[in-house]
């Protein structure tokens, strides 16, 4: 078995979200860093192998996040908005954009990597614990995106490999 887990390509996350959402998605490389205690948070899906060890971390920025969640379930746009407007993730975008975060794990799970599992997704303002704290702003195999789901918006992600 191999010992790295893959830092996917920027072409396969946006594959994985059009897949998901159903609609075009764009993305950019050389973003900036997803910061979760910047402009509303970040939810931050916490990725661990077998052994439970912390091997990954994907982090959306709050508009990406509603956004995001919007789109998978059809809601209309203007919830999206309202939840950026106001700086606040309604439990139903979160759960929504949370099953993507889910669903992201098989980005890792790819040859004779380790296998990666969803642990724990932790939603915007949210503390994060130490271990994962230290990790987010790290300079590490990361992919920073600029991301712009078709008829919902923009917003950013940070996908990390530890």
């Amino acid at each position: 078995m191999s010992d790295a887990t893959p830092l996917p390509a920027a072409l396969e996350v946006r594959e994985l979200w059009e897949g998901l959402v159903g609609r075009d998605v764009s993305v950019t490389t050389a973003g900036p860093m997803v910061d979760p205690v910047l402009n509303g948070g970040a939810q931050v899906g916490v990725y661990v192998d077998r052994a439970m060890q912390l091997s990954a971390l994907v982090l959306f920025d709050l508009p990406l996040a509603a956004r995001m969640g919007a789109a998978i379930a059809l809601v209309p746009q203007a919830a999206a908005e309202t939840a950026v407007t106001e700086e606040q993730l309604p439990g139903s975008l979160s759960e929504n954009s949370a099953e993507i975060l889910n669903v992201m794990a098989a980005l890792f799970n790819v040859g004779d990597a380790p296998h990666l599992k969803l642990d724990t997704v932790y939603n915007p303002r949210e503390p994060l614990p130490a271990d994962v704290a230290r990790w987010v702003l790290a300079y590490v195999r990361r992919l920073d995106l600029e991301v712009e789901v078709a008829g919902y918006g923009r917003g950013t992600a940070s996908v990390l490999v530890l």
